[in-house]
């Protein structure tokens, strides 16, 4: 039989909490990301040229983008 068994081992709570705060770090972090993308992109307004040359199925359509310049 296995004599070596313990609370504070990593099959116990110690493994636990190692998994959860390594989770929740994940979580913050990707959370932090998510924020600072959405912030950079906020403020980067665009404009649609000639839309009406725009085809549904092309791969120049994202050149009638422009970039609107915030004053």
């Amino acid at each position: 039989m296995n004599e070596n068994r313990g609370v504070f081992v990593l099959d116990g709570i110690t493994g636990m909490l190692i998994a959860t705060v390594l989770l929740l770090s994940i979580l913050a972090g990707l959370t932090v990301a998510a924020i600072g993308a959405q912030n950079r992109n906020a403020n980067n307004f665009y404009d649609i040229e000639d839309a009406k040359s725009i085809k549904m199925i092309d791969t120049t359509s994202a050149s009638h983008m422009v970039d609107v310049k915030v004053k």
